[in-house]
């Protein structure tokens, strides 16, 4: 049985992020779990990109970010006891194993593109969260 559940959402592609939502939902419902949803920011890598902003991009970035995901996540987790909504910043997978860790997650609830050529050379974040989270992971195809 999972008592929590995280989320991890894309904000810029709502269309992308219904599916996993659903199941995300259904399965919270089903279990009485809390249900955590994030939303990963990337961060600018290499300083030398960072330069090239202004000194409050970043944080301007997080504050429009949050401001999405309140948005998108408004009424639709209803009939979930408890729902969390978290702006990370850095690698995806990185972080979204982090917040399951964080929270004692249960499962981790991702979705998955369509297969191109560079997922199988690269590996997209589903992948790599499914090979290193101690937790189950749901991987919603699209």
């Amino acid at each position: 049985m999972a008592n929590t559940i995280v989320l991890a959402v894309d904000v810029n592609d709502p269309k992308g992020a219904e599916r996993p939502a659903e199941r995300a939902l259904e399965l919270a419902k089903a279990q009485g779990a809390s249900l955590h949803v994030m939303n990963v920011v990337p961060d600018f890598g290499m300083a030398v990109v960072g330069v090239f902003f202004t000194k409050d991009h970043n944080k301007q970035m997080l504050e429009e970010a949050n401001k999405a995901l309140t948005q998108w996540a408004d009424g639709r987790f209803e009939g979930v006891a408890k729902v969390t909504l978290s702006i990370d910043q850095g690698t995806v997978y990185e972080q979204v194993l982090k917040e399951a860790e964080s929270h004692n997650a249960d499962v981790i609830v991702v979705g998955a593109h369509k297969s191109q050529l560079k997922d199988y050379l690269i590996g997209p974040n589903a992948a790599r969260i499914a090979r290193h989270a101690k937790q189950s992971v749901l991987v919603v195809r699209d």
